[in-house]
């Protein structure tokens, strides 16, 4: 063990680990802070309109994420060192310009009309964060993971979200209008990526040296394509739910259910950085068939019953959790948020199965099941949302993520074969 950690690969992986696990737990804590504040201070009413705006931004989002990390990451690794202004240049170029685009046409729909007047004024601030997060953030970020070396952006994000929170907070003692929130997540982006873009600065000797390669820009542009499409369906997939609820039921309510999946979704992302925390080790890294199939199964088994545990507990804990984080007048997100923890276990299974599927790179594999289980939670939506509300939603992303763990299943049992 000693040996190992003396290797400065593997010790850099490790604290690469440390400060991601770090961060992760931070912006959890941040973000169930900042949602209680804002529930308590706008109510169920207005609160459901905010969550509805974040929906509709994270749907419009994963359209910014051409030429993903799957793809820039191995391109720095492989190209030598004096094409690095090249590669990043290239990949800022086009990402800049789709996510100008995706904001113009967001603005252009609010404008339009498109949403209810209040929502529309939230996602104009929201929807600026996609000019800042892919261009900005994300490019430096996939140069510092080629370096497995993620602190820096890692400490900014960390910081930057301690203070969004105090400013949140000083917001709402200054009963500032709803829509001026939104602003604060805008300039978060902004200041991160400002930030990484200076320490990018100070690290190539003062100079940015960025150029635009036509034929890099063309391969970026197509390559990847598959994975970009495939992790849109993801998305708009784990928002279908609020997005066909907006439909059936008032804002206040669906205020209520948010809150409820809110707590719910930070938990299932723990799972997913459990699942990203040991697949190198146990999936990546591992070439013997027959090791892998053991490895996959103990991992599942281990998934479900970390997921079945703290399903469990949190159903017990539910009232306390939802009145103590977004007080009395979400009372009604209980039996919700009591019903949606177990999503949490089928969460779980998927995303451990999912790595398979990342680890030979089965781009049209992973598009499928997203379509499928995409499919599967629109029409399970579309027949019980009018007649149980709520709860059809929630039982659409279970039958949603059931189909999505079916197809690991299907190819884990075609890939992994004696």
């Amino acid at each position: 063990m000693l040996k190992r950690f003396a290797n400065q690969d593997v010790a850099k992986a490790v604290a690469n680990i440390v400060w991601l696990g770090l961060e992760r737990l931070t912006q959890i804590g941040v973000a169930i802070a900042i949602s209680g504040m804002l529930a308590r201070y706008l109510g169920p009413d207005v609160f459901g309109k905010w969550q509805y705006a974040n929906t509709l931004l994270l749907v419009l989002a994963p359209i910014t994420w051409v030429c993903g990390a799957e793809i820039l990451v191995p391109t720095i690794v492989h190209r030598p060192p004096a094409q690095l202004g090249t590669v990043l240049g290239s990949a800022f170029v086009l990402r800049l310009s789709v996510s100008a685009a995706a904001l113009l046409i967001t603005w252009a729909g609010i404008a339009a009309g498109v949403t209810d007047p209040l929502v529309g004024a939230m996602l104009a601030g929201l929807a600026v964060t996609m000019l800042f997060r892919e261009p900005f953030v994300g490019v430096i970020n996939s140069w510092l993971q080629s370096m497995t070396y993620s602190k820096p952006q890692l400490l900014t994000s960390m910081t930057t979200a301690l203070i969004k929170a105090a400013l949140v907070y000083v917001l709402v003692r200054a009963a500032a209008a709803p829509a001026r929130f939104s602003w604060l997540w805008a300039a978060e982006s902004a200041a991160i990526g400002m930030v990484l873009m200076l320490y990018y600065i100070h690290r190539n000797g003062g100079k940015l040296g960025w150029h635009v390669d036509r034929s890099l820009f063309r391969h970026f542009a197509t390559a990847g394509t598959v994975f970009w499409i495939g992790l849109i369906c993801m998305y708009l997939f784990l928002k279908l739910d609020r997005l066909m609820l907006e439909r059936a039921i008032s804002f206040a309510d669906l205020g209520r259910y948010s809150a409820a999946q809110q707590i719910n979704e930070n938990w299932i992302a723990l799972a997913l950085m459990l699942a990203q925390t040991i697949a190198p080790a146990f999936v990546y890294r591992v070439q013997d068939i027959a090791q892998l199939r053991r490895n996959m199964w103990r991992l599942t088994l281990m998934a479900a019953a970390l997921m079945i545990a703290g399903a469990f507990v949190l159903d017990l804990l539910a009232h306390v959790i939802i009145t103590g984080v977004f007080g009395p007048n979400f009372e009604a997100a209980i039996d919700i948020f009591r019903w949606a923890v177990w999503l949490s276990v089928p969460a779980g299974v998927e995303a451990i199965g999912n790595l398979v599927v990342l680890k030979y790179q089965a781009k049209f594999v992973l598009l499928s099941k997203w379509l499928f289980a995409l499919a599967v939670a629109f029409v399970v939506n579309l027949l019980l949302i009018p007649r149980i509300g709520s709860y059809g939603a929630l039982a659409g992303l279970a039958a949603g993520y059931l189909a999505a763990a079916s197809v690991n299943l299907y190819y884990i049992r075609y890939k992994l074969r004696s």
